[in-house]
C-alpha cells in the first residue's frame, strides 16, 4: 500500500493571518480555477483520481480546528465525516452554455463562504457546453496550497494521454481524528512548548553565531541588522488611503473575466527589452489600469500592489501556502511601456530581496495578536493585486477529456481586482477578478487590459494577438 504523507498538524502562521481575516467577508482567500475539457470526463474515472488525490495529498481530507484561547494557530485534523460526495459534484451547464456561463457559475461559488466543518475545496464539474465542451470549476481555500504547489498538484492529479495510465493500488486513507476539548488542548500545549522550547534552541545556537560574527564583523552585523529591521517597518507599514482616485469602492459582490495572450508572443516582448515574463505582465496590466482610469478621466499616476512570492522550496510538501505578500508602490502613470516595464522590473527585484521575507510567519505571529479589523483596513487600501504562475506547458488529460485552457481567480482581499497569470501549453490565461463596487464595469476594464497587453506585444513585433474568449461566441 502507498503511504499516506504526513501533513503539518497546524497552520503556518502566515495562513492563520489570513484564516482570522475572514471575519470580514471581504478578506476571504478562497480561489476558484475554471479548467475547459474538450469534452466531459469520465466520472468514474475523475470520481478514482480525485478519491486518491484525497488519500494522499494532505489537506484534503482535513479541517481546520481553532486551538482553545488562540494558544497556537488553528489545527488541522483529518475529517471524520468526510464525504467525497460533497466536494466532488456533476451539474449541467448553466445557460448559456458558454464560457461566459460558466463564469458566472463560478463567481457565484466563489463568493460562496466555505463549510468550515469540512474540508475546504469543492469540484463542480459542469457538462453539455456549446461544441460538446465541458468545465471543472475547482474552489479551494488559499491555506491548501499556493500557485506553484496548485501546479503540482494539478501534475499528479491528469494524465499525459487520453487513456489513462495503469493505476496503482488505492492508497491507504488517513486515520480520522475525533479530538475531544480535552485532547485539543492538551495536543496545544504539547504544540506550543515544543515550538518555545525549538525556539529557544535555534535562538541560543543562533545567538552563539551571531556573537562570533558580529566580534569578527561589526559593522556589517549593525548594518545588516538595520536593515533587517527596515524592511520588517516596511513590511508592516499602516496604510490609510487608497492611490487610485477611481476604484475606492468596495463590495461582497466579486465578477470573473478572462484574457488569453500567446505565451511566446508576451515571452518576445519581454526579451526585445531585456525583461522577464513578469515584466511583460505587470507592464500589461499597469498599462491597462490607466487606460481604465483615463476612461473616467481620472488620473493615475502610481497605483498600489500586493505581489505575491513565492517562498516554496523544491522539498516543500504539495500541501499548505508558500508564499509571502508584499506591498509597494508602481508606476502606472508611465506611458514608454519600455520604461515602465524597466521600472516595474527594478521594484519586483527589490520586493523580491527585501530581508523581511526569511521572517514572514514571524512577523505574521505579530500581526495575529493585532484586531484583525485594523489590518483589513489596511488591505482595503491596495489598488490591485497581480500574480503570476508558471504553468504547466505538456497537454494534459483527466478521465479521457483533454485541457482545452484553464484560469485561476484570486481573491482580492481587500483589493480592487486581482489580476492572475497561469501558462499552460502555448497561451497565458489571464483570470481577472473585480470587486464590483471597485469596477462596476468590468467589460471597460478588460477592453483597456486588451489594450495594455497588445502595447507589450508590439514591443516583439506581434499585433493583435490579444483574445477576450467570452466574446468569442
Amino acid at each position: 500500500m502507498a503511504m499516506v504523507e504526513q501533513p503539518a498538524t497546524y497552520m503556518e502562521e502566515s495562513d492563520a493571518f489570513s484564516w482570522h481575516m475572514e471575519r470580514d467577508p471581504l478578506l476571504r482567500s478562497t480561489v476558484v480555477i475554471v479548467l475547459v475539457f474538450d469534452r466531459s470526463p469520465d466520472f468514474a474515472l475523475l470520481r478514482d483520481k480525485v478519491e486518491r488525490a484525497s488519500r494522499s495529498i494532505p489537506g484534503l481530507r482535513h479541517k481546520v480546528v481553532e486551538t482553545p484561547f488562540r494558544l497556537a494557530p488553528p489545527r488541522w485534523t483529518v475529517d471524520p465525516d468526510f464525504d467525497l460526495s460533497w466536494h466532488l459534484r456533476q451539474i449541467e451547464a448553466p445557460h448559456p452554455r458558454t464560457l461566459s456561463g460558466v463564469l458566472d457559475l463560478a463567481r457565484i461559488i466563489g463568493m460562496a463562504g466555505f463549510d468550515r466543518a469540512r474540508p475546504m475545496w469543492e469540484w463542480t464539474v459542469a457538462e453539455g457546453l456549446e461544441g460538446g465542451e465541458a468545465a471543472v470549476v475547482l474552489k479551494l481555500h488559499h491555506s491548501l496550497t499556493d500557485g506553484i504547489g496548485g501546479m503540482r498538484l494539478a501534475a499528479s492529479l491528469f494524465d499525459l494521454d487520453r487513456e489513462p495510465a495503469d493505476l496503482e493500488v488505492m492508497p491507504v486513507a488517513p486515520e480520522p481524528e475525533d479530538l475531544s476539548p480535552v485532547d485539543l488542548l492538551t495536543d496545544t500545549l504539547q504544540y506550543s512548548w515544543r515550538r518555545l522550547s525549538g525556539f529557544a534552541r535555534q535562538r541560543t545556537a543562533s545567538t552563539l553565531d551571531d556573537t562570533w560574527h558580529a566580534i569578527r564583523h561589526p559593522v556589517d552585523t549593525a548594518g545588516n541588522a538595520f536593515q533587517t529591521l527596515r524592511s520588517v517597518a516596511k513590511t508592516v507599514r499602516p496604510v490609510t488611503d487608497t492611490l487610485s482616485p477611481l476604484m475606492t469602492e468596495r463590495r461582497l459582490g466579486w465578477h470573473y473575466e478572462v484574457l488569453d495572450v500567446p505565451t511566446d508572443d508576451l515571452k518576445r516582448a519581454a526579451n526585445a527589452v531585456g525583461g522577464t515574463l513578469n515584466d511583460a505582465f505587470l507592464g500589461g496590466v499597469t498599462g491597462g489600469l490607466r487606460r481604465y482610469h483615463d476612461r473616467h478621466e481620472a488620473s493615475c499616476k502610481d497605483l498600489r500592489v500586493t505581489l505575491p512570492i513565492s517562498i516554496r522550496h523544491a522539498e516543500d510538501p504539495v500541501g499548505g501556502n508558500r508564499i509571502t505578500l508584499m506591498r509597494f508602490t508602481i508606476p502606472a502613470g508611465i506611458l514608454d511601456p519600455v520604461e515602465r516595464m524597466r521600472a516595474v522590473h527594478e521594484l519586483t527585484s527589490e520586493a523580491r530581496a527585501e530581508p523581511s521575507i526569511p521572517h514572514t510567519n514571524a512577523i505574521a505571529r505579530a500581526l495575529n495578536l493585532l484586531p484583525s479589523g485594523l489590518v483589513g483596513e489596511m488591505l482595503k487600501h491596495v489598488d490591485f493585486v497581480a500574480s503570476n504562475i508558471p504553468g504547466l506547458m505538456m497537454p494534459l488529460y483527466i478521465g479521457r477529456a483533454r485541457l482545452e485552457r484553464f484560469y485561476a481567480f484570486g481573491p482580492t482581499l481587500g483589493a480592487a481586482v486581482n489580476i492572475t497569470l497561469l501558462s499552460y501549453c502555448d497561451s497565458c490565461g489571464i483570470g481577472v477578478n473585480t470587486d464590483v463596487g471597485a469596477v462596476p464595469d468590468p467589460q471597460v476594464l478588460m477592453d483597456c487590459l486588451r489594450e495594455g497587453f497588445e502595447e507589450i506585444l508590439d514591443l516583439g513585433g506581434t499585433h493583435g494577438a490579444v483574445v477576450l474568449p467570452t466574446r468569442a461566441f
